[in-house]
């Protein structure tokens, strides 16, 4: 990750005059000279865990939103606007999360946010955004009751804050879809359910487990696990006394491809499935026996299969990066690019510069609005500002490598 020293010049507009103002380094009261042509900087700010054992999804979100502002510059996107980019790191700790959404929220530059990564991060980032009426549009969240509410599962749905959204899908598609490929497509009929505890990975597993019983399958067994723990030997012994034919895991990559490494070696050669939070290349890389036939399911088709994915690809090369987009860097990509896209025609409604209170507000209503095809195919929101998009794909663990091996728009 580099790191570099700049001096921001945002334009500030003052009882008719233009004035420059030097962020980080602002002198109050004394502007510097007006500068003929100069743009009005705003700033996309991210969150995710930019180090730690979560990074490598991190670091994709960070960069692919880097790139989605740079694109939106070279290209003119938005007449007399210039796009930054600030990324703060949460390390997938909740109160990190809230504390970055607090600076966030103080920068005026800052018009949005893409991110976080992680469900319980963002329940603590929501409120703080809502507040100052700052978009947040998350490329990986799923938890369901970030834009439906608590009562979802019982069918009562109410948006908590009309500042989030997402352009991922939520757990109840990706749970449901990854029950029905494991009792259908895979022949499973008797699963061990595990998870970590968290928002996302509990809140997976209960969605999986529900549908999983609803079309005849078994529940051998459950357990949970600690993040960041390394010995899950008890959970494989378990899983092995059970005799079920499959694991379900609720939860990421660290844990679950050291939890699928241990069920092998207790003597259980069945598949571990999870979702999007194990698909990523450190889930293999952790085990030591190995992962022929794991499973897990991943939001969207495989990006690197779909033709409005192709410029991404070439240009996310072409930038240098040396962190690959990894698995939400299309799903990032486009979180920014909606954001962009709102600032624009915020600007196009309001004389071509944002509002003088700074247009957040603003930002917030253009992106209920948005609609274009990205990254990912189709980018719109509906009215609880999930997204439309419900493509979701089953991968498997083949030579080593995930493998897409079914890709389908779910329909609940």
């Amino acid at each position: 990750m580099r790191h570099r020293s700049l001096l921001v010049l945002t334009t500030v507009l003052t009882t008719g005059a233009l004035t420059l103002t030097a962020c980080g380094s602002r002198d109050e009261g004394k502007p510097a000279d007006k500068t003929d042509g100069a743009k009005t900087v705003v700033v996309i700010g991210v969150d995710a865990p930019l180090t730690g054992s979560l990074s490598a999804l991190g670091q994709g979100i960070k960069n692919s939103v880097d790139l989605a502002a740079k694109t939106a510059n070279k290209n003119n996107e938005v007449p007399g606007i210039e796009f930054k980019v600030e990324a703060l790191d949460d390390q997938a700790v909740p109160a990190s999360g809230q504390a970055n959404a607090t600076k966030l929220v103080g920068k005026k530059e800052v018009i949005g946010v893409v991110g976080p990564l992680n469900s319980g991060v963002a329940q603590q980032m929501q409120g703080v955004f809502a507040s100052a009426n700052l978009a947040q549009v998350s490329p990986a969240n799923t938890n369901p009751s970030l834009s439906q509410g608590d009562n979802w599962g019982k069918g009562e749905f109410k948006r908590p804050f009309k500042t989030y959204f997402r352009t991922a899908a939520t757990d109840v598609v990706q749970g449901k879809f990854a029950a029905q490929y494991l009792f259908k497509d895979a022949g499973k009929k008797k699963v061990f359910v595990v998870d970590d505890k968290q928002t996302y990975g509990a809140g997976l597993a209960a969605i999986f487990s529900d549908e999983f019983k609803k079309l005849g399958g078994e529940i051998a067994g459950t357990d949970h696990v600690t993040v960041k723990e390394t010995d899950f030997s008890s959970t494989a012994d378990k899983v092995k006394s059970s005799g079920a034919d499959s694991v379900y895991f609720g939860g990421q990559y660290p844990e679950g491809g050291l939890l699928a490494d241990q069920i092998k070696k207790a003597g259980a050669s069945i598949p571990l499935m999870g979702g999007d939070g194990i698909q990523d290349p450190a889930f293999i890389s952790a085990s030591g026996e190995a992962n022929e036939g794991d499973l897990s399911t991943s939001i969207g088709y495989p990006v690197e299969k779909l033709d409005t994915a192709k410029k991404f690809i070439a240009d996310y090369t072409a930038g240098g990066y040396k962190d690959p987009y990894a698995a939400y860097g299309g799903y990032s990509y486009d979180a920014g690019w909606s954001i962009i896209q709102a600032v624009k025609a915020v600007a196009a409604a309001n004389g071509g510069k944002l509002p003088a209170d700074g247009g957040r507000a603003a930002v917030v209503d253009a992106l209920g609005k948005v609609s274009f095809e990205g990254v990912t195919g189709k980018v719109a929101f509906d009215q609880y500002g999930d997204t439309t998009n419900k493509q979701l794909t089953v991968y498997k663990v083949e030579g080593g490598k995930w493998v897409d091996v079914k890709s389908d728009t779910f329909n609940q």
